[in-house]
């Protein structure tokens, strides 16, 4: 994997981006500073981005204070709950599924968090993918903010979506331009120019949907 370290990746990615897509200075202008925000890799990570998927930031970080609390952020800790703590947490069925899933797939040896770093992007994703409950957009959210991975951009993020459209439309003045999100694979195929550096892109427009759109939406605090 290309990867992303520190604040000055981000720098030297959002000046590489310029001479690629000249199209998005004023973009990055409008958008202000655009946070590294990496985490460490492993169940912890992985477990932080299943728990905030689609529910609010506030909502996803009271659950985690719970999990945490009891040591469930711990792939063998998360197993050593009981069913009725797990239930406690406030997660879903199907989040508590996933992440019970996850944790028996790192404590039996079939899935090496730590070894992904050293797969290439399509194949680090195909192994998360391979879990139950894990979807492209978990797997690439964990590959950008947890191991670094520079070009991966998750098209499939209802907030990135929006921020192409509004950028594109109100900031570039460009044809491309949405009043509604773009596709999925609208936005996969504009995010192509951005190659090798679409994580940083994507922060960038996360970091535009914050400042110029009234919400932070970036998945991982």
């Amino acid at each position: 994997m290309n990867l992303i370290r520190n604040e000055a990746d981000i720098d030297e990615g959002l000046a590489r981006l310029v001479e690629i897509d000249p199209f998005l200075a004023p973009v990055i202008a409008a958008a202000g500073p655009v946070p590294l925000r990496l985490h460490a890799p492993g169940f912890e990570g992985l477990a932080y981005i299943v728990v905030s998927q689609m529910i609010s930031k506030t909502a996803a970080n009271a659950i985690w204070a719970r999990m945490e609390d009891k040591g469930a952020h711990s792939a063998s800790g998360y197993l050593a709950c009981s069913p009725e703590l797990v239930a406690s947490f406030g997660l879903s069925r199907a989040k508590a599924a996933t992440l019970e899933g996850a944790a028996r797939a790192i404590m039996n040896g079939d899935l090496d968090l730590d070894g992904l770093s050293g797969l290439s992007a399509a194949e680090a994703i195909g192994m998360l993918t391979a879990l139950k409950g894990i979807g492209r957009w978990t797997a690439e959210v964990y590959l950008m903010f947890c191991l670094g991975e520079r070009d991966v951009f998750p098209a499939g993020d209802v907030a990135l979506r929006a921020a192409v459209g509004h950028a594109l439309g109100h900031v570039l003045g460009h044809a491309l331009g949405h009043e509604v999100r773009p596709s999925i694979a609208e936005v996969e195929s504009i995010a192509t120019r951005w190659k090798p550096y679409r994580a940083v892109a994507a922060r960038l427009f996360w970091a535009y949907y914050a400042t110029c759109m009234g919400r932070n939406a970036i998945p991982i605090n």
